[in-house]
C-alpha cells in the first residue's frame, strides 16, 4: 500500500489539535493524525498519514468546518523502504510514571528495582507509554489502587494493552481489555503474553462497552478509557451503566479545554469528579460513582 504523508499550513495549537480530533472521527480520511510544534519558529502543523493519493479536498473542508479557515495542505510520498518504526524507536526513551516502568525491546539498559516493568514496543496501536494521556492514566492507576482493592476491571480502548497489562500485574487479577481494532486486539494479545501476564488478560473486539462478555462481567469496580473527548462523552450513559456502586472511572485522551465537556457529560449520570491531572495539554480525570 503507498502511503503520502499530509501537511498543513502553519495553524495555531488549538487548531492543529482540533484537525487532528476531527480527522479522528471520521472514518478512512486518514490511517494517522497528529500535531506538531516547529521549535524553531513555534509554529504549529497538523500531519496526517493517508493512502495515496489522498482526498486533499475533504480535508480543506474539514479544516473550514472546524474552525472557519482555509487551509492550504502540502503531499509527500512516504519511502516504503524506510524503517519507520525503527526511525521512531530511536527518540523513544524508557518512560516512569505512577511506579511503572514502560520500556521497549530495543532498550538494553537494566530495569530500575522497585518499580511494575512492562515491555511495550512501538506497533499499529496506541500507547507506548510515551504520550501524556497514557502517563497520566498510569499515574491515576497508582492513586486509585494506594487506596482501593478492585475485583473486577476493565480498559476500554486498549490499544497496546499497556493500561490492562498495568492493572494486571499490580492487582494480580484478571482485566477485560478491549478495543474496536481487531490489530489492537491481536496487539494486546501479544504484549500480555510477553508480560507474563496472558492469563489475565481477556481482549475483546468490541464497539466501546457493547459486547455480551463485557455486560456478564459487570458491575465493575474500577473501569479505565484514554480514547478521545468525544466518544468518552457519547460512552458516558453505556460506561456509568456498567461501573457498580463505589466504583472508580479513569478517562483520558481529552485537551484541557474539553475536560469540563467530559466532566458535564459524566455528571449526568451520577459520576463526581475525585481528581484531575494535567500533563501538557492534556488531562485525565478520576471519576467516583457514589
Amino acid at each position: 500500500m503507498a502511503v503520502d504523508q499530509l501537511t498543513s499550513s502553519p495553524l495555531t495549537k488549538d487548531q492543529a489539535y482540533a484537525l487532528v480530533d476531527a480527522v479522528m472521527e471520521r472514518d478512512n480520511l486518514a490511517l494517522t493524525a497528529s500535531a506538531h510544534e516547529n521549535e524553531e519558529t513555534g509554529e504549529w502543523f497538523f500531519e496526517a498519514g493517508c493512502e495515496s493519493p489522498p482526498n486533499v479536498g475533504a480535508f480543506v473542508q474539514l479544516a473550514q468546518q472546524t474552525f472557519g479557515m482555509k487551509v492550504e495542505f502540502s503531499v509527500a510520498p512516504i519511502d516504503p523502504d524506510f524503517n519507520w518504526v525503527a526511525k521512531s524507536l530511536e527518540g523513544l526513551a524508557p518512560v516512569t510514571a505512577g511506579g511503572f516502568y514502560v520500556y521497549g525491546s530495543h532498550e538494553i539498559g537494566p530495569v530500575p528495582g522497585g518499580l511494575t516493568a512492562m515491555k511495550i514496543d512501538a506497533a499499529q496501536a496506541f500507547g507506548t507509554g510515551h504520550h501524556e494521556t497514557t502517563t497520566g492514566c498510569l499515574e491515576a492507576i497508582n492513586i486509585t489502587l494506594k487506596r482501593k482493592k478492585p475485583r473486577r476491571m476493565i480498559d476500554v480502548g486498549t490499544g497496546t494493552g499497556v493500561l490492562a497489562i498495568a492493572l494486571a500485574k499490580r492487582t494480580n487479577k484478571t482485566v477485560i481489555a478491549s478495543d474496536i481494532d481487531p490489530i489492537s486486539v491481536t496487539t494486546t494479545v501479544d504484549n500480555a503474553a510477553q508480560n507474563g501476564v496472558g492469563k489475565q488478560i481477556i481482549a475483546l473486539e468490541a464497539t466501546g462497552v457493547n459486547h455480551p462478555a463485557i455486560k456478564q462481567n459487570a458491575p465493575y469496580d474500577l473501569i479505565v478509557a484514554n480514547i478521545l473527548a468525544g466518544p468518552l462523552m457519547a460512552l458516558a450513559p453505556s460506561i456509568c451503566q456498567i461501573a457498580g456502586k463505589g466504583a472508580t472511572v479513569i478517562l483520558s485522551g481529552i485537551l484541557q479545554h474539553q475536560a469540563r465537556g467530559v466532566i458535564n457529560a459524566y455528571a449526568r449520570q451520577g459520576m463526581v469528579l475525585s481528581q484531575k491531572l494535567q500533563r501538557k495539554d492534556w488531562t485525565t480525570l478520576i471519576l467516583e460513582m457514589p
